[in-house]
């Protein structure tokens, strides 16, 4: 039975954590949305969902809930949290970017206020998107993104959540009904009982406390000190200080695959990258990949045009590709610049729909199709590209495999289109995440 349960705020970030947990000996399960987790009494018997999480240590809930409205996310993440308490969890995390995406009015105080409601939390809670082995670090409330500050790294180009700001105290005050404070690094470089004892002061009973943090070592410090906590809030990185019940004695991980899913699918299988993000970090994994792959750009006025067609060429363009060699997985991608999500809408129609919609509306399409035509490997960049594709393609729940790159891994799954099930392995990459040859190399790891 589950003891630790995650609330992810978006699919990506989802495997990321699970990824994480399962390194430090956890066994893992990722379910989709925020359906119950559990069969009702009323119910029929447990299916393979509940009876994976049954069988799991941690659950992680994979939400779209990051971009979403206030009010939709905070209801999802409370659906989420009510199916984690019933699955037998007593022990929470809610589960953000390292980056902090998010508006001036959420997401990330509604639903960690709504969390410590629900909970009826008395203490303060951390709040921790350090996650070194990705480049971010919080020190002296400020977030950095490889050694630059958040405003000035890429991130204050995303075109959902523009990051402007690199003080994590100041970002978050506007969102949360709580007080918020800091917890310095010096602080934390005293060990958890220091750690502990500040986060006891009576000023703080209420507060959302940033705590800096610029290694591995502190984040194991901070985990250490909230041992206790029914509820901490953080990257994937506040994992890395957690220790599972499948850890070998002495050692920080698990005995060596004890804790991970085998492949769902077998070398040679058909596989496609469809790209819908448009961070610094994706591009340059597209620039990499079209000198080596068989690559087709969405049109986005064709998709306009006649959506159906449009779509169809591109799966025609895939299966083409496997026919010649499945050595050379084709690319399906968005964006080369970030001009290529100016809507160029019309005021009304089927043109009018915003060029992010409908980059995610295309690769999900051609995920569906693509998986009933045969593929079987699946890698996705882009976190809201990645929610709309885990939907299309009807997966209840990932069970994570081989890692990749830190932050990113694949996961096994059970698809079901075009009224058949299929198993296929999924990686699911924040946009933000991995190295330039990622869309040319993840394959070698899935054995």
């Amino acid at each position: 039975m589950p003891t630790l349960g995650a609330i992810a705020d978006d699919f990506t970030g989802a495997t990321d954590l699970a990824t994480t947990l399962v390194a430090r000996g956890f066994r893992t399960v990722v379910a989709v949305g925020p359906a119950p987790l559990v069969p009702s009494p009323a119910g029929g018997g447990e299916d393979a969902v509940a009876r994976a999480v049954r069988e799991a240590d941690a659950v992680v809930v994979a939400l779209k809930s990051r971009s979403a409205p206030v009010a939709e996310a905070v209801a999802d993440s409370l659906a989420a949290w009510e199916g984690l308490r019933a699955a037998g969890c007593a022990r929470f995390y809610f589960k953000y970017c390292s980056t902090f995406d998010s508006t001036p009015r959420g997401n990330i105080g509604p639903v960690t206020d709504a969390l410590l409601d629900a909970l009826g939390a008395k203490g303060p809670t951390v709040v921790v998107p350090s996650f070194p082995a990705t480049g971010r670090t919080v020190a002296a409330g400020l977030l950095y993104v490889h050694d630059e500050l958040l405003e000035h790294s890429p991130m204050r180009h995303h075109p959902l959540t523009p990051m402007r700001d690199s003080d994590v105290a100041r970002l978050l005050r506007p969102q949360t009904r709580r007080p918020v404070a800091l917890a310095a690094l010096d602080t934390v470089r005293e060990g958890p009982a220091a750690l502990r004892a500040a986060l006891a002061a009576p000023e703080l009973s209420r507060a959302l406390v940033v705590v800096d943090a610029v290694t591995e070592e502190d984040l194991g410090t901070i985990a250490a000190a909230t041992a206790d906590a029914p509820l901490v809030t953080g990257a994937a990185g506040l994992a890395v200080g957690l220790r599972g019940p499948r850890a070998t004695a002495g050692t920080a991980g698990p005995e060596p695959d004890t804790a991970r899913a085998p492949a769902a699918s077998r070398p040679g299988d058909p596989a496609v990258i469809l790209s819908g993000s448009a961070s610094s970090a994706t591009r340059a994994q597209v620039a990499h990949a079209r000198a080596r792959l068989p690559y087709r750009k969405l049109d986005l006025d064709a998709l306009r045009g006649d959506f159906d067609a449009a779509v169809a060429d591109l799966v025609a363009f895939a299966r083409s590709c496997w026919e010649e060699s499945t050595e050379r997985p084709p690319l399906i991608y968005a964006v080369d610049d970030l001009a290529d999500l100016e809507t160029g809408a019309g005021d009304t129609g089927p043109e009018a729909i915003p060029a992010s919609a409908l980059v995610e509306k295309t690769l999900a399409a051609c995920a569906e199709r693509l998986v009933a035509a045969g593929a079987r490997r699946v890698l996705v960049a882009g976190g809201e590209t990645s929610g709309a594709v885990v939907t299309a393609l009807s997966v209840r729940a990932l069970s994570i495999g081989a890692p990749i790159a830190p932050g990113v891994t694949w996961a096994s799954a059970r698809s079901r289109v075009d009224g058949r099930e299929h198993d296929v392995d999924l990686a699911l990459k924040s946009g933000n995440f991995g190295s330039a040859e990622i869309f040319t190399e993840a394959w070698s790891t899935l054995v």
